[in-house]
């Protein structure tokens, strides 16, 4: 789709391609029609006080969150997904994981949860009271059905050992691997978009393109509607447009609106750089990075700080 005439629309029409809409969610979700979108995926507010979200009680956050639930299920084909990725609700030290307190609402709409995957990154806030949270988890959910989408082939990763062979019975001697790849199982490890991150925005909670991706290629068609009530910077919309499906998406706050505009016409144009999916994590000890190398296992002189520690 990349260099083709798409307009980013401002609001939702089944003719459309891209559409971000500057406004609640919910009033962008009474405009689309029942049974239309197939893929809702988002990351809502985690109700810790970020600078988008006014922190509430978290018996009123699970009922704000139901009622946009409940109208994503609406406008969800019969054979669609949801996916909801969330982290943790923090209140005087203690963490409660938001998909622990959510399933109940995904529950009463008879949704099936299909996977729980777990999204693990290195990079966060750093504890000295507790382990420093580094996954946060994706809530996949689809109607009863048993022929919801899933495309496992486009979003296969690299065989370990790819020359392995069956070494018994009928197929002896015949490699045992899929070419293709292998399933990417419900662990994903993928950088968070931190400072030094390509697609890093002024957003402080922005998620990968590579992550969103993954959901897009596998739970949805070509030109198929992938919807996220919760945009941010656009993330979910360029997913979608990369990939020759339609993106619609909800966000308030206008500076990100006009972020999420200006990254999505990047997008539509070929001009966004974006970090490739399923692109090997960077390894500092093989690009010889001095900052990954630890000073005191160093046999050239010791920094004065070091030695000022070791007197102390």
């Amino acid at each position: 789709m990349f260099g083709l005439d798409i307009k980013i629309a401002e609001g939702f029409g089944e003719e459309e391609q891209a559409v971000i809409f500057c406004g609640n969610c919910m009033d962008l979700l009474a405009s689309i029609p029942d049974n239309s979108i197939q893929l809702v995926v988002t990351s809502p507010p985690y109700n810790i006080g970020k600078e988008y979200e006014k922190r509430l009680d978290i018996e009123t956050y699970v009922e704000q969150q139901r009622e946009v639930v409940k109208e994503c299920v609406r406008v969800l084909t019969n054979i669609g997904s949801i996916c909801w990725q969330v982290g943790n609700y923090v209140t005087n030290g203690s963490i409660i994981p938001l998909d622990t307190i959510l399933f109940p609402v995904f529950q009463e709409q008879n949704l099936v949860m299909r996977n729980r995957i777990a999204w693990h990154f290195e990079h966060g806030f750093h504890c000295s009271r507790r382990f420093s949270g580094r996954y946060e988890t994706i809530n996949w959910f689809t109607k009863k059905t048993k022929n919801y989408v899933f495309n496992l082939d486009p979003v296969r990763v690299p065989q370990k050992y790819p020359a392995k062979k069956y070494f018994k019975g009928p197929k002896a001697g015949q490699y045992s691997c899929n070419p293709l790849g292998k399933n990417p199982g419900d662990i994903w490890d993928v950088p968070n978009v931190k400072s030094n991150h390509v697609e890093k925005t002024q957003h402080p909670c922005q998620y990968p393109v590579e992550l969103i991706e993954r959901l897009v290629l596998s739970m949805t068609n070509e030109s198929d509607w992938v919807l996220d009530p919760f945009l941010g910077t656009g993330t979910s919309v360029i997913a979608a447009i990369k990939n020759g499906r339609r993106g619609v998406g909800a966000e308030t706050e206008d500076k990100y609106v006009n972020i999420a505009r200006d990254r999505v016409q990047r997008a539509i144009n070929g001009t966004l750089e974006t970090r490739p999916m399923n692109k090997p994590k960077y390894d500092p000890m093989a690009k010889k990075n001095k900052l990954a190398m630890a000073p005191w296992n160093s046999k050239e002189k010791e920094p004065d700080q070091l030695i000022l520690a070791r007197e102390m």
